[in-house]
């Protein structure tokens, strides 16, 4: 019998994680009573091991200390150039390490971080750039190809620059610039607090233009804890990672401009001292990444079903020892059961700790989690609230619905946003109710348990791949072309993407455009995975409800068939 505290025990009175109720921006939430107030407590953490890697890709290799050395010269270079406490530094690369560098320097100077998708095209990140307010950009070649054009008619924007430059280029500057002061050796000194916002996270949006969720430190460290807690928890029932002889490492095969990439493998690897492994830029490759594991022993492998469905596929999977690997968890995109099998016989060490999540850019990443026989015996659950997370069901008013009934789920709790979107107070106001709960946008039911159990979603949304894909969006684009006349976007299920887009398309009288031709004319102007890979035309109307709405329950098809085979909206290559 273990005699390790129970969870009762670490959220109690005296406990390690001992749970209080405070006031946080107006609103009552529970919080731990002993906690980080600024992400710059956490670069302590990097200094006490300094000797220790930190991250590692390909050839390279940064310990904890020289990370640190060149977020802090990073910071004084940003710092001399007039960038203050509050003001927006955008971030525009693939994985990187130069990425990780400026992400840190922001959080210990103050300033916010924007990391931009470096799947987008030049109009979307047009947009952001002017909507953030950036002071700075920080890119590598392939997004400063993009970015080139429209930099300097960007009124906030004073300054750029692009990893590998080797001279100015227009408004580009080297990268090297940035960390070319010594290293002071200690953090600027800046008053960082709880709620000033570490992060702006851009989403698609359902009025067709990005909205900024703004990720302050408290959300962040929140979302830190509730994952801590909840995995020495898991240890006290004899469950979750083994521990072995080797760092633990984690393998970052999401995007770090993605919530979960910086919030839930990212911060969470920095803190608990693991070793953090980034794939190389581009597609993503199930050879590579099996062959990285082997060699760095990676222990915890996160992203989306799409990446797992590709390892376990792959057709040489038995050639690599990928025996170090004692976590696995994912979400993002619904995961088909086929997969939960499939993991169960290619990692059967992995068992307890096999565990997928539910969350939101606005929650920080992770909201409610499942993992170990309770995924297995509900694998049709995002699993319970993590501590400090409240759920409920509410109606189209936003009252609370008893167990088991079925609408809108709403969630309240530290990780929750409480700043709103950038520059969007109309659509903060939207999706907040009385008390701090937030709309999710998400159609669920809570089981007796607590176990939440996602129905549908109430946004116009797909998700592929782990990617969210706002069908206004997308439709907007389509009405641009001159031979589109009427147009809806629609998800069909697919095998190991989870959603494929299709779209539907009424063409102009005498019309002979092509699926190709509408795929291109949406190529040129959104990120690759947002673009439609079926479009079905008809010659009729497409069907309307008396208001004049879509009725796209009735132009969704089967999907059974769609092979998985890469298309145009395949190709997203970082």
């Amino acid at each position: 019998m273990s005699d390790a505290p129970s969870l009762e025990d670490l959220v109690g009175p005296g406990g390690q994680y001992e749970i209080v109720v405070e006031d946080v921006l107006g609103v009552p939430l529970q919080v731990y009573k002993s906690r980080f107030t600024s992400m710059r407590d956490l670069l302590a953490f990097g200094d006490a091991r300094a000797d220790v890697d930190w991250v590692v890709q390909g050839d390279r290799r940064l310990t904890f200390g020289e990370h640190n050395a060149m977020a802090r010269r990073a910071a004084v270079t940003l710092r001399e150039l007039g960038v203050e406490r509050g003001d927006r530094v955008a971030v525009l690369t693939a994985n990187t390490i130069e990425w990780l560098v400026m992400f840190w320097a922001c959080a210990g100077m103050g300033a916010a971080a924007v990391p931009l998708n470096a799947w987008w095209k030049a109009e979307e990140l047009d947009f952001a750039l002017r909507d953030s307010g950036a002071k700075v950009l920080f890119c590598d070649p392939k997004r400063w190809a993009i970015v080139r054009d429209i930099v300097e008619t960007i009124p906030s924007l004073e300054h750029v620059f692009v990893i590998d430059l080797e001279a100015v280029d227009g408004a580009g500057r080297p990268a090297d610039h940035l960390f070319a002061p010594e290293d002071p050796g200690t953090l600027l000194d800046v008053e960082v607090e709880e709620d000033d916002v570490l992060a702006i996270l851009y989403t698609s949006g359902t009025t067709g233009k990005p909205k900024g969720a703004t990720i302050t430190h408290r959300q962040a460290l929140a979302n830190l804890m509730n994952l801590a807690l909840s995995s020495q928890a898991s240890a006290a029932l004899g469950k979750g990672e083994q521990r072995t002889e080797h760092q633990a490492a984690a393998l970052l095969i999401v995007p770090l401009f993605h919530v979960t990439g910086t919030c839930s493998t990212m911060i969470v690897a920095y803190a608990s001292g693991s070793k953090l492994v980034l794939m190389p830029p581009g597609r993503f490759d199930a050879d590579q990444a099996m062959a990285t594991i082997e060699r760095e022993k990676v222990s915890s492998i996160g992203g989306v079903p799409t990446v797992m469905w590709r390892i376990v596929e792959a057709d040489n999977f038995t050639d690599y020892d990928l025996t170090s690997v004692t976590r696995i968890g994912y979400g993002g995109a619904p995961a088909a059961p086929e997969l939960v099998e499939r993991i169960k016989t290619a990692f059967p060490h992995v068992r307890d700790s096999l565990s997928t999540a539910y969350g939101l850019t606005e929650s920080a990443s992770v909201a409610t989690a499942i993992s170990g026989d309770d995924y297995f015996a509900r694998p049709d659950s995002v699993g319970r609230p993590v501590p400090t997370v409240e759920a409920m069901v509410v109606d189209d008013d936003g009252n609370p619905q008893p167990v088991g009934a079925t609408g809108e789920l709403a969630l309240r709790g530290p990780t929750i946003m409480m700043r709103g979107y950038w520059n969007r107070p109309d659509a903060t106001e939207a999706v907040f109710l009385p008390g701090g709960w937030f709309r999710t946008g998400d159609i669920a039911r809570i089981d007796d348990d607590g176990f939440v159990y996602l129905v549908d979603r109430a946004k116009d949304m797909i998700i592929r791949a782990g990617e969210n894909v706002y069908c206004v969006e997308v439709e907007h684009i389509l009405f641009e072309h001159p031979d589109v006349l009427d147009a809806a976007l629609v998800g069909v299920p697919h095998r190991t993407l989870g959603e494929e887009v299709k779209a539907v398309v009424q063409r102009r009288a005498g019309s002979s455009v092509t699926e190709a031709e509408i795929q291109a004319h949406c190529l040129a102007r959104l990120a690759s995975f947002k673009v439609p890979e079926y479009v079905e035309f008809r010659d009729e109307p497409l069907p309307r409800n008396p208001a004049g709405k879509i009725l796209k329950q009735l132009l969704r098809g089967d999907g059974a068939d769609f092979a998985f085979a890469p298309g145009a909206a395949d190709d997203a290559v970082l």
